[in-house]
């Protein structure tokens, strides 16, 4: 599998993993938009897996999905 495709399929899957975590929480995209201070069209890509997202706003929404960063890198 070539590089690109693995780091898309992983930039996928942590978007997943957000999304996941949010339904758990029972957030809206907005709630957690708001609690991350990220815009909630960035949190919509982010789960749509359309977004390389930058170490610090993992460490955002990690801390507003209440775990931790590498909890949602599984």
């Amino acid at each position: 599998m070539h590089k690109k495709t693995k780091a898309y399929k992983a930039i996928a899957e942590f978007g997943k993993q957000v999304r996941e975590r949010r339904l758990e929480l029972g957030l809206t995209q907005e709630k957690l938009a708001f609690e991350s201070g990220l815009h909630r069209n960035y949190v919509g890509s982010v789960e749509r897996g359309e977004r390389n997202i930058s170490l610090a706003n993992i460490i955002f929404l990690a801390k507003a999905l209440k775990c931790s960063p590498s909890d949602l890198l599984k």
